[in-house]
Order: structure tokens, then sequence, then C-alpha cells
């Protein structure tokens, strides 16, 4: 008894049943699938409009979605791009197995592009546009543990020596000639373009590039085109949040052109994806309830004709039971387990195969093998419109690796090594022709640079504009920064006017936006807070993009700010989402590299939930060589009202790690003005692949004119800003008076002058204060000078750190004060010049909400507590007594019994 007759068994109209579906039949023969199709959605929606609930099934069967007689026939040659395939397959294998024999241990991985080196190859072959005079090019987010594949592939094009591929892993060693790990631009910047291998980045990147390919294309700085964004990912690499968080932006943006190929081998590290489910059937379900395109390829050509003859439905129906873990073991024991575990469950299926050996069911092959299915799935989803496109690819990983030397079993992922037995069948498997006596070393296999397999694939490469990957260090597009008196209107004081430098940074944008060249190429970008930053103001000038435009009247379109969404607006507003905002200023911050396009983004966000909810998205772009401004607003700990969550103690100091990030806490708009033009000069005109971060707060005061001679140290990370006068002795400021030294940065430096105003006034002591916009740019020069010193031990001159040149005349302790830990400032404590003593303070522990005033008391950092500090450090020195440290701790109403902010 059929499918059809158990349905038809519990219908209370069997008769009836038969004529729709018979009447359905020859539409579908006569007409199409597409025809069927619109009566069926009418049928739903006659039905859901009389009251009848019919649930919504995401899924489908677990079989092909394009049918063999609709399959797109591949233009190649079949057997040429088999043998192709194979020599890669060989000398990937090859690099990490000898990587591997060497001392040291360096890794890798085999099985990984084992899995998907035909879901690579048909790309090559037939799909990948590079960028040339005649296409902008596509952009291919690699998966980052297949990248031996891609040097194999360039190893056989002539790209890549022999002896490089010996250098796989050995950056330090190899230099500017090693192959990398994983793709990394920042040492490969001539090859890779986006760095992939923390697993979930690669897809959202890929996903806001493709949205910024629009935004540029809608904004009229790039022509349109049908370039492709293609990301390729892992079935287990979709638990990571970023790999699907961002799905619904696709689908609601229509953007076909972003191609997602999930390699579904159905394994992760350790084990089984989904071993008691379907991973394939829940990412369908995903994707298209999210408005993608959805094309399994599941089976191999050597499946159709068993699809074929399942006329009453049991072999689909044994498919969509049988859970992967079941398909695992299949693949890994082999066909006579097959044939019991799989086939065996029904008679019907039993038969089917009774005239097949072992080892053809064996060989029954999976989608993700079979260059034709591959084929098909690519031609649909490049040629799909309105949607994005999702293609699931069912795969084994360790292909060609052996039964019992890797092939789909748990440790594959972990295996970097081969045995001699297992080298020798994978030679065999893949006809590679190595003799037996050679096989010991595994060597590399080229067949010629002017072989039959070489010419085909160059001849593709060719007819596709150029070799992949490739990467453009810089772009052709002349780029010219403003001149500082750009910014006069920042450069200048506030005069009794109190503002806050998050708002000067604000005008700084707008100053830039005016500029006629780069204004339009400035990229704003916020997460749901424009009017928290001040920046509604936006709206109306430039708008938001939308691209679909705006379809309804915005509840405020009567105000003079209201909220304009427009196909050609320029802020790039992506909700409430840290990663999406940080994606999309990736996608700008890369886009001269990617787009030749040089555009200048700023995302502006809550400052600790940048670096501390997507701190990893920010060493990615520091490795992809982003240019741009990304600005922690509302920062240090001081910031009042919103609490432990929220407040920003430790910002700065993370973005200090990051090599290429130039990391500013600034206090006066001035500041402000100078960063912006500093780095605007660096990265837009100079081309230099570093990034600025730049912290700025809400706290309203009167900023003083731009005084003269601070460019370079506000660059620096170090000036005076607060001269107390030359002392008259050392150790002494005018009439002999104790003298000190108050380093600190943004908010800290205000409590630093009032604490020189009360030194003075109740005790007499002389303060220079020093605005240090960058304790992280000084450290580095600091260290820089070390080390130089140290290698040039016969130089007559040594370099001097800024600090030390800074503090030179200066006499006194340092004390030094951020509203970040104590960690930020305490990077400058081995630059000051020896024997003078340095006191750390900064914001240590969870934050809390109260007012501004009460939470610098509290962590330690108002002007009474940098006062008494530098009162115990003279007391140290004998220039004052004790009795005036604990007066200090009377009048200024510290409390000695205090619970350290770190510990409650």
């Amino acid at each position: 008894m059929d499918q059809l007759d158990d349905i038809l068994n519990q219908d209370i109209d069997p008769t009836e049943t038969r004529e729709w579906i018979d009447s359905l039949d020859a539409v579908i023969h006569h007409d199409g699938t597409e025809r069927a199709h619109f009566l069926l959605e009418q049928m739903v929606d006659t039905t859901r409009r009389s009251g009848g609930h019919l649930p919504f099934d995401p899924t489908t069967a677990y079989v092909n979605t394009i049918a063999p007689a609709n399959e797109a026939k591949s233009p190649g040659d079949a057997a040429m791009e088999w043998r192709i395939r194979s020599l890669i397959r060989w000398n990937a294998m090859a690099m990490v197995v000898r990587t591997n024999r060497k001392p040291g241990m360096l890794g890798g991985h085999i099985a990984s592009f084992a899995s998907s080196a035909t879901l690579y190859d048909v790309g090559f072959n037939h799909f990948w546009r590079a960028p040339s005079a005649e296409h902008p090019g596509d952009l291919i987010g690699y998966q980052g543990h297949i990248s031996p594949g891609i040097y194999a592939r360039s190893f056989l094009e002539g790209r890549i020596s022999e002896d490089r591929l010996d250098l796989f892993r050995a950056d330090v060693i190899g230099g500017e000639r090693s192959l990398t790990s994983y793709p990394h631009p920042w040492l490969m910047p001539d090859y890779w373009q986006m760095p992939t291998v923390s697993m979930g980045l690669g897809p959202i990147q890929a996903i806001y590039q493709a949205q910024f390919f629009r935004y540029l294309e809608n904004r009229g700085l790039i022509p349109r085109s049908d370039r492709k964004v293609w990301c390729f990912l892992g079935d287990g690499e979709v638990d990571e949040p970023e790999s699907l968080g961002a799905i619904s932006l696709a689908g609601r943006e229509g953007l076909d052109n972003l191609i997602f190929v999930i390699n579904a081998n159905l394994q992760r590290l350790d084990g089984p994806v989904r071993g008691n489910g379907k991973i394939i059937q829940e990412l369908e379900g995903q994707f298209r309830g999210a408005g993608w395109n959805a094309i399994k390829v599941i089976w191999g050509s050597y499946w159709d004709p068993l699809l074929a003859r399942d006329k009453d439905g049991i072999l689909r129906k044994l498919m969509m039971e049988t859970v992967d873990g079941e398909y695992q073991a299949c693949k890994a024991f082999g066909g006579a387990y097959t044939r019991e575990h799989f086939f065996g469950k029904y008679p019907q299926t039993r038969e089917m195969v009774a005239n097949l050996s072992d080892d053809d069911i064996w060989r029954l092959n999976r989608g993700g093998h079979d260059p034709h299915k591959v084929y098909a799935a690519y031609h649909a989803a490049v040629n799909t419109k309105g949607m994005p496109t999702v293609i699931l690819a069912k795969t084994v990983k360790g292909y060609g690796m052996g039964i019992g030397s890797g092939e789909a079993e748990n440790p594959t992922h972990q295996q970097k090594k081969m045995t001699g037995d297992a080298v020798r069948h994978f030679r065999d498997r893949f006809q590679i022709p190595i003799a037996d006596d050679k096989l010991d070393s595994v060597p590399y296999y080229h067949p010629g640079a002017n072989s039959a397999e070489v010419e085909y694939m160059l001849e593709r490469r060719r007819a596709l504009g150029g070799f992949l990957p490739q990467r453009r260090r810089r772009t052709d597009v002349p780029c010219k920064a403003p001149e500082l008196s750009a910014f006069a209107q920042i450069t200048a004081g506030t005069g009794e006017r109190e503002i806050s430098n998050t708002m000067a940074l604000v005008r700084g944008m707008n100053l830039l936006l005016r500029d006629k060249q780069l204004g339009p190429r400035v990229v704003p970008i916020v997460a749901d807070e424009a009017r928290t930053f001040g920046m509604e103001g936006m709206f109306r000038q430039i708008g938001i993009y939308a691209p679909f435009g705006q379809k309804y009247r915005p509840q405020d379109a009567d105000q003079l700010l209201y909220y304009r969404e427009a196909q050609d607006g320029q802020v790039l507003q992506e909700g409430i989402s840290e990663a999406g905002g940080m994606s999309a200023w990736i996608a700008a911050a890369t886009s001269y590299s990617v787009s030749n396009q040089p555009t200048l983004p700023f995302f502006i966000y809550y400052s600790f939930f940048g670096f501390r909810r997507v701190g990893d998205l920010i060493w990615a772009a520091g490795d992809q060589r982003a240019r741009g401004f990304l600005v922690g607003a509302t920062a240090g700990a001081s910031f009042p009202g919103e609490g432990l969550q929220h407040s920003d103690c430790a910002s700065q100091l993370m973005a200090g790690t990051v090599p290429n990030c130039r990391a500013y806490d600034p206090t006066f708009s001035y500041e402000v003005a100078v960063l912006l033009h500093r780095g605007v000069q660096e990265m837009y005109e100079e081309q230099q692949d570093v990034f600025y971060y730049i912290t700025t707060t809400n706290e309203n005061y009167t900023h003083p004119d731009m005084p003269e001679g601070c460019y370079d140290g506000i660059v620096k990370g170090m000036y005076l800003f607060r001269d107390s006068g030359a002392g008259a002795a050392k150790g002494k400021g005018k009439n002999g008076a104790p003298r000190v030294q108050l380093m600190a940065a943004g908010g800290s430096v205000l409590e630093a002058v009032a604490a020189a105003e009360l030194l003075d006034a109740d005790f007499g002591v002389k303060a220079d204060v020093w605005s240090c916009p960058s304790f992280s740019e000084l450290s580095r020069d600091g260290f820089d000078c070390e080390r130089w010193n140290r290698l040039h031990p016969e130089a007559k001159t040594p370099r001097v750190p800024h600090v030390a040149q800074c503090l030179d005349g200066h006499d006194g302790p340092v004390i030094a004060a951020s509203e970040y830990v104590r960690g930020v400032v305490d990077q400058v404590r081995a630059f000051v010049p020896e024997g003078r003593s340095f006191t750390a303070l900064g914001a240590d522990g969870f934050g809390r909400s109260d007012t501004r005033e009460h939470l610098r008391e509290f962590f330690e950092i108002s002007r009474y507590w940098i006062a008494h500090a530098a009162l115990a450090a003279l007391a140290k020195e004998g220039k004052v007594n004790a009795k005036d440290v604990a007066r200090a701790i009377r009048e200024y109403k510290l409390d000695p019994n205090k619970p350290n902010p770190l510990t409650v």
C-alpha cells in the first residue's frame, strides 16, 4: 500500500481527494509546477479567508529542491574538472600532512576542504567574477578551515610556488611569503579579503557587505551591477548567534545579491551537528521563514534512478525519518552497513538496492559532491530575483580520506596527519600519478604549466575576469582631507555655553558632510540611538537609508527634524543591534578595497556596548584593514543614571589591544576637531590601514579655544593644558611651593583642573595639568622608544618617550587619572622619568547608577581624591606633612574605611 493510499484511508471522501490530486497532476503535466503553485496559493488564500486554519510548514521534503528535469546543465568539461579537483584535493592534503610532520605541531585541517572541494570548484570554474574593467567583481567569504584548498588551487594556477606551500602556517619565518592558517588580510594583504574563521563573523559580515553594495548603488557612488556576495559556512557554524542573527535583514531588504552556501557535512568539531535531528531541514525552515530562497542539494546523481522508481514515496519517507547521526554512520561504516541499517528498514527500499553491490551503495553520492547538482543550484541562485538564496549542500566530512582514516568520523575535524596506507588510498581514489616509492614524503603534484589541466583552469579564470582570491590595497579614487580650518566651529571655544564633547563630535561630522568631495562618502551609522547622541538633525539633512524609500507619512512629519527615510539616504540606522551596526561599519570601512570606493564610516554607540558586545568583530576589522571612526558615546564610569550594565570602565583598555586601532579619550571640542582632522588625513588621504576609537561623554561643560601648539601633543596623546609656573627649586613651584604633575583624560581633566585649584588654595601646592587624550598611544610610543634603545646600544642619542619629554622640567610626583580602570593610565608608568613617583587612579569594579558627582566619589577619581593622592605622594617625598594628608581627608570628607570599589 503506497503513501497516498495511507492518506486516503484516513479520508472521509477518498474519491474526491483522488480527483483533486489527479487534477493537480494534469496541471503540472500541461502547464508546469509554477501554475500548480499559483492554484494552490489561491486555494489556501480562499480557505484562510473563510476562517480555516492552515498551519505553515516551513520545510519541504528531504530531497533536492531542483528536480533533475529542471537542472541547468554545466557547460564545463566534467572529466577535466574532476581531474583538476582531484589534484587540488591532493595538494591541500599534502600541505597539511607535510606541515605536521615538522617539529612544532603547527596544525591545519584536512577534512573541511575535503567535504567542500566540489562546492568551491564549481564556483571558481563557472560563477565567481574577479574585479576587472568589465565587472566590479564578486566578494567571496571562504570558510576559514578550508584555506589549504584555496592555496592548492593557486599553486596549480602558478600564483603560489611549491616552496611557499611549505610555509603554510609559518608566518614568522616565512614573512610575506608565508601562507596564513586562515583568511587573514592583515598578513596576506593582496590575497584574502574577509577574515572568516572566527565562526559566525563571516555570515553577518556578508549580509552587511551585500547591503552596502546596494547602499552604494542607491546613493549613486557605484553603478548597478549583478555582482554577488557569496558566503561559505559550515552547518555547525550556524549555532553561533551571528551566523543567523541578521538573516531577516537580508530577506527584508530583498538582497538578491547575496548567496549563502552551507556545507552540511553533518559534523562539527566533536560530533554530529544534529545527531538526533536534521540540520538541513532546520535551516531550511529558518531561512524560508526569513524570506530567503532555500535550495537543498542533498542527493547526488547516483540517487536519481532510485528516486525516479520511488512511486509510492517510501524512499522519501525513509529519507525524512532518518536522522543525521544515522546518515553519518552510514558513510563511516560503508555499503553493507547502509544496506542493512538504512535501506533495510522497509521491504520496498531493500528491494530497490537488491541488484546493487555494497560498493555501489557506498558510492551513492551526496549532492554537495556532485558538480552537476552544485552547478544547477548555483545557476538557480545567481538568477533568483527579489530575495537572497541559501544553498544547503549535504556532504561528507573528510570525503576521500577513506573508511577508518577519518571519513565521516567524529574526530575528523582535528585530523592533521595521515598514515602511509591512508595516503596511498587517497592517491588511488583520486588517481594522482605519484609512484609508491615517493609516497612517504607526500610530495606535491603539479601537472606542468603547459598541461591541459592548467590551461583549462587559466582559461576559466580569464573568462571570469582574473584570479581569485585577490585584494585591492588602495583605492585609486582621489582622496583629499579638509584643512583644520574646516573645523573652526569646534576648535573655537563655547564661551559661557556648555555642551558635551559628543555634541562637538556630531558637529564635526556635520562639518565633514558639508565638504563637497568628502561629504557624500561619510557614512553615519547608529544602532537606534541617533536621538540619544544628538544626531536627529541628520534625518532631515541627509536622510536614513531605506532601500525601497519611505512608504508612510511619519508621525512627526510636521516637525523640522522629522524621521525621513529615503532610497538614497545616507544614515545607516541598523536597529537595536550593535553587531549589525559594527558589520555595516566594517562594510563601509573596507569599501575602499572591496569596491574601490573610499567611504568614511562613523559608528556611534553606547561605549561599553561596543568592545564588550562585539569585540570579536572589532578585532576582525583590524585584520581586515578597516578605516573609519568608532565612537563610544556616553563613555566613562561617571555616566549617570544607567548603572552597572551601561557603565564603561574598560573599553579604552580593550581598544588599545588592537594593534591598528588608535584609541582616544578627548575632553575638549578642539581635541575632537584635531582627532577628526588627523584621522581623515591618515585613513582617507594617506590611506593608512588604521581606525580610530574615540570615546565621548554626555557631560555638559564649557570648552576653551584651542591653545597654540597643542596639535601634535593631542595626536601623540599628551600636552600641557595648565601650567602652574616654573619652579624656583627642584620639586618646587613659585616661591618654593611644592609641585605635582596631574595627568588626566576625558572627564577627569576637568576634575584634575579642579584638584589643582584645591591644592593651590588649601595647601599651597602648585599642580601642572596635562591633558592625555590617549594613554595607549603614549604607551606604544614609550615601548617603541625602549625597544629601539635596546637594539641600538651604540646610538649617540637615545630616543626619549613623549611622556618623559613632556615631564622634563616639570618636577614633582605624577598622579594620573581617568574614568577607566587603572590599567589604562598605568600603561605609562614605565615612561615617567626615573625617580618620580607615579600614582594611578581609575574606575575599577562594577558600575553604579547615581549622579556623576557621586559616581566619581565612589570610584575615588573625583577632584578631592586626586588632590588627596597628590598630597600623599608629596608626603612620601617629605614635601608636605602627614598632617596635611590627614587634613585633606577630613576637609574633603574622604572615608578611610570606605570599601574598595573593586570588591563591592
